[in-house]
């Protein structure tokens, strides 16, 4: 039975227990109530939250008032390790909405701080976020729910780009290179069945790092 290593909030909870039913012989380890040593984990999910903290980050921050009151840091130091220890042992990783931006900081990439137009209301749950995808992507989406403030400004070492944001070339969607299984969305995959596919991939991926 593989271990899968992550940090859910209780309000997303709702929405994975959906998502983990698919998949009966995976053990869940939500590093926010249950401990897991990452040397024990064979996969890596990150998913949504508050801002980084801004010790981890790799940037000036010129208006601290832009960043989120309920930063956590005992989380953020959780998973910037669970990074490190994935990547260095090649297993698989899928990192959504904040964890894109996480997965983005830990290879060495820097954050855009704040932007406009991409943390709508309608957003959050609906996918009225057109997309423009590159030929080579690993899984394409005419349209996302994405809702955010913050995005990849540099991009960390070896990912590229899969997606962008039709309207203005925000990124939405990155690869690792030349690793295993590393994808990255901006969007929230987990809110919706269309996105099936991207799970498919990730939980595939990871049962075969265990035999």
């Amino acid at each position: 039975m593989p271990n899968l290593a992550t940090w859910i909030r209780p309000k997303d909870a709702k929405w994975f227990r959906t998502v983990f039913a698919k998949y009966p012989g995976l053990k869940v380890w939500n590093g926010r109530n249950r401990s897991v040593t990452h040397e024990k984990m064979d996969g890596l999910l990150l998913t949504g939250g508050s801002d980084i903290s801004p010790e981890f980050l790799r940037q000036e921050i010129p208006d601290s008032s832009v960043l989120d009151k309920d930063i956590d840091a005992e989380r953020d130091r959780w998973e910037f390790q669970a990074v490190q220890e994935a990547v260095t042992r090649g297993l698989p990783v899928f990192a959504i909405c904040k964890g894109l931006q996480v997965f983005n900081v830990a290879l060495g990439g820097t954050l855009k701080l704040d932007i406009r137009g991409h943390d709508l209301p309608e957003q959050k749950l609906r996918d009225v976020q057109t997309l423009r995808s590159a030929r080579r992507a690993s899984h394409h989406f005419e349209k996302v729910n994405s809702a955010h403030h913050q995005a990849i400004d540099q991009l960390g070492h070896n990912l590229e780009v899969e997606a962008w944001a039709a309207d203005d070339g925000i990124i939405e969607q990155v690869r690792l290179r030349k690793y295993p299984f590393g994808l990255a969305v901006q969007y929230h995959p987990e809110r919706g069945r269309i996105y099936d596919s991207l799970f498919d991939d990730f939980f595939t991926r990871l049962q075969s790092t265990k035999r």
